[in-house]
Order: structure tokens, then sequence, then C-alpha cells
């Protein structure tokens, strides 16, 4: 048996994936991962946020992880924070605003490299969308920015108070870039996960990347499960001029596979749509399937401004329309259909019903 049949056999096993040869009934139900915890109630990766999801079912919650400058991982959608903390209000941290190059884009603001983590600890977090999302907004100020570790035990806590197992699902962000500027992640990331007993393809656990290197040298240091992410447009940050359209043919999933367990597709590569209405779901989870990945799109999102215009609710008139919640049960519904085993959603009560 080889190794990649091998990791695929458990990759089916633990996550549900539909191989050849194996008969669907034996497969597990999707699994529902908390994007953010449940990003779409309460402010992004905080403990409000990732309680929420697992009250709400998720049986994965995700923190993006970021470096402080002591080189601790904390949870972050970026490290720029000044649209996700009340760090631009703190006068002792003003001349820490900077522009910096990130994966090419130049970006201005606060980020947490420049911080410690006693420092990042001092600030509060608050919602990144809140005109989009005011009730979520009214948490603003009431959470800390949580270490890897702190994720985890709120993981642990949540499996023991509802008797489900709660597992993580982090993204290391920028790796390449922070190894350019001397704080490398992937080692901290399988240093931490040894120490939290995550260090095993049985373990509650998954760990993704938009990017290819990072999870090749991921491959040779833990045997925790590796997601590749891949998005409609664009391509990884350190594989310059490569598409990932170039990596997601029925030839390049098997290439994948050799480093990653699974796939993380913008549901769009599932379902895709032209704004208006959803079209009939491509080949992708079948052709990652025949490759051995499981495949878990992201993200499944509420409201209007997230959805194509056949699924939008209420009046288009109105100066809340595009903060309103429309038809997003279709979305999960198709991606379920399409065979997914799994989906982020910011909502995950409602992936949760309506997977049934």
């Amino acid at each position: 048996m080889t190794l990649l049949t091998r990791r695929a056999l458990t990759t089916a096993a633990l996550a549900g994936t539909f191989l050849p040869g194996l008969a669907r009934a034996q497969s597990r139900k999707p699994i529902v991962i908390g994007h953010r915890g449940c990003s779409g109630e309460r402010p992004e990766h905080t403990a409000l946020a990732y309680e929420r999801a697992i009250e709400q079912g998720a049986d994965f919650i995700e923190p993006d992880l970021v470096p402080t400058k002591d080189g601790h991982l904390v949870a972050r959608h970026e490290n720029e924070i000044g649209g996700t903390t009340d760090v631009a209000s703190r006068p002792e941290f003003a001349a820490r605003k900077t522009t910096k190059t990130i994966d090419g884009e130049q970006i201005t603001g606060w980020f947490t490299e420049d911080f410690t983590l006693a420092e990042l600890k001092t600030l509060r977090a608050r919602e990144r969308l809140p005109q989009l999302r005011p009730a979520s907004a009214a948490f603003d100020g009431q959470a800390q920015i949580p270490t890897f570790e702190e994720v985890w035990a709120i993981a642990q806590a949540g499996s023991k108070r509802t008797g489900r197992t709660i597992g993580v699902y982090p993204e290391l962000k920028h790796p390449t870039y922070f190894a350019a500027i001397g704080l490398p992640t992937e080692a901290r990331l399988v240093t931490k996960l040894k120490a939290l007993g995550l260090n095993s393809a049985t373990a509650p656990v998954f760990v993704q990347c938009f990017e290819v290197a990072p999870l090749k040298r991921l491959r040779a240091l833990t045997s925790a499960r590796l997601v590749f992410l891949v998005d409609a447009e664009g391509g990884p940050a350190d594989q310059p001029g490569v598409k990932y359209a170039d990596l997601i043919t029925a030839q390049g999933l098997k290439d994948v596979a050799v480093y990653a367990d699974g796939l993380g597709p913008n549901w769009k590569l599932v379902v895709p749509h032209d704004g208006q209405v959803l079209g009939a779901p491509t080949t992708l989870v079948r052709d990652a399937h025949a490759a051995g990945l499981a495949v878990h799109p992201w993200t499944v999102r509420s409201e209007n401004a997230f959805l194509p215009v056949s699924l939008r609710k209420g009046d288009p008139a109105s100066p809340g329309f595009l903060a309103q919640h429309g038809d997003s049960e279709a979305v999960l519904k198709a991606l379920y259909a399409a065979g997914v085993d799994g989906v982020f959603s910011d909502f995950p009560a409602l992936a949760v019903a309506a997977r049934g």
C-alpha cells in the first residue's frame, strides 16, 4: 500500500471522504466548522465567538494564527489588527502605526508582530463588519485576543460540556511573509500541537494554509491532517506565477494529495454562481475525492451581501438590505448535495440545521 493510499484511507475514515470503492453509507456526516467561531453573531476570533459556535453545534472551531513579537501564536484573521481591535484608540500604541507589504499588498495599520503578547492582551476585540453585523458590534470591547492554547482550551471545555468532540481547525496566515521577517510559524505550531496532544492523524485537528511550501514543511513535521486552501482567483503567495486553478485539475489534485489530506476551496468552486443564481456543481468534489482528498469549502455567510441575487431577501431599496439575511440554506444544501465532507460557516447553527 502506498503512502498516498494509506493517507487517503485515513482521510476517508476520519473525514467522510467518498473514495471509489467505499460505500457512501460508510462515510460520516459532513463536519461543520465555526468560521472564526460564530463570527456572524460575535466579534471574530474571540472566546465569545468560539463558545457561541460550540453552542450552535459546530464540530470544529477555527482560529487563524499569526505570531506576536515574542513568538506566541494568537487568533486574528490578519496580522493587521486596526479593524478588529481598539488599538487605534490607544494613544500608547499610536507610534506603532506603519505601512508594510504583505504578499505583495501594501497595508497600513498596526501589526501583531510589533506587539508582545502582554501588550496584545491589553487590547479588546471589536466587530470587523459593523455595518453588516451591528448585533455583533454590540459585543465590542468585551473580549481579548486569545492564544492558540486558549482556543484549544475552549474546545476542550466545550467537549466536556456538550459530550461532543470539539476540534480545532487552525490556519497559518502568511507563513512565507513571517519567515522572511524572522518569525517562522510552521515549527512553532507543531511544537504547540505536540504539547497539546494534537500531533496525530486521529487528533481533532486540521491545519490549513493557502501556501504550498509551508504545507510541505508541515507534512515532514507532523502527522496532523493538513488542508490546502484555494480561492477562485489568484494563487499561492509562495508560488509566483502559479494559479490556484492550475493546482485543482484532476492531475493537480493528485499532486496536492502528496502533502495534504484535504482541500479547502472557496465554495463557489464547488457550486458556482453568476451573481444571479446558483449553477450546477462542478467536478471538483469528485476529482478531489478521487485523489484521496476530503473537501471542506469556505465560507457560507447569511447576509444578502454575500449571496447571489436570487437568494437575497427583503426590499433592495431598504438601507439595511445588504445586512439582512437571505437564503443561505440553499447554498448549504447545494454543497451537501455535491458531496462535500464539511463546510465553513459564520453561522454554524444554520449549517447544522441544513445538514439535517
